[in-house]
């Protein structure tokens, strides 16, 4: 599991769209957005440079990544 330092969510809409993004490079995604702490928890297939580009192309900025247990 990737945890991602992301800005600029503000709200549910902004998780659900990291979220529906993710899940068109791996349908069995695990996604954990929390908007008031500005992380994304991501279990997937996919590595973590995948993930992290696709969150910047989804218009959020990733500041720094990590992996998590």
């Amino acid at each position: 599991m990737y945890e991602f330092k992301v800005s600029g969510m503000t709200c549910g809409s902004c998780a659900n769209s990291i979220t529906l993004a993710l899940k068109t490079i791996d349908p069995k995604v695990k996604v954990v957005v929390d908007v008031k702490s500005q992380t994304v928890q991501v279990e997937s297939a996919k590595n973590e440079n995948d993930i992290a580009v696709l969150i910047e192309e989804t218009g959020y900025p990733v500041l720094a990544s990590k992996k998590v247990n």
